[in-house]
């Protein structure tokens, strides 16, 4: 019996050209991407060492913590030091965000999960404040980003 071609389905050439851009960017993100500063943690990256941008996010309860009393020291482009926190009684995913050893507040509960998971298994994580806003909202005051060293 032979076998009868298969038509693609309306949308298919579409997906596929979106699925081969997507991961040509992704390449050029990960060739091009450098650090603007270097991180505060352990592991110092070196000077334009490579990263991936993870997540951008909001901060977090910054309300509740330090924030509010050093928003004016904080400069874009400062980095943050990403503290894991699994005793969280309120979230087993929790990540502290800290500045010079100050708790900030915490990576936003919606998007936590996949970076607690990075970070558990010893993933080298950057972060630093890409946005300051010192007069708005609490959840508009601080934006950071979180990224990925890439090995050489």
């Amino acid at each position: 019996m032979p076998f009868k071609p298969i038509s693609p389905t309306p949308g298919f050439l579409h997906r596929s050209f979106l699925g081969a851009i997507t991961c040509a960017l992704l390449f050029c993100q990960t060739v091009f991407a450098t650090q603007i500063s270097p991180p505060d943690s352990n592991t110092p990256a070196k000077q334009g060492q490579a990263t991936l941008l993870i997540q951008s996010s909001p901060l977090a309860g910054s309300q509740f913590h330090a924030l509010p009393d050093v928003v004016a020291q904080i400069r874009v482009g400062d980095s943050l030091t990403l503290k894991r926190q699994p005793d969280n009684p309120h979230d087993s995913n929790a990540i502290q965000v800290l500045w010079q050893g100050q708790l900030l507040g915490f990576v936003p509960r919606r998007e936590n999960k996949a970076v607690a998971r990075a970070m558990d298994r010893g993933e080298p994580l950057v972060a630093r404040v890409v946005a300051l806003r010192p007069d708005e909202s609490p959840w508009r005051r601080l934006r950071f980003e979180i990224s990925v060293r890439l090995s050489d």
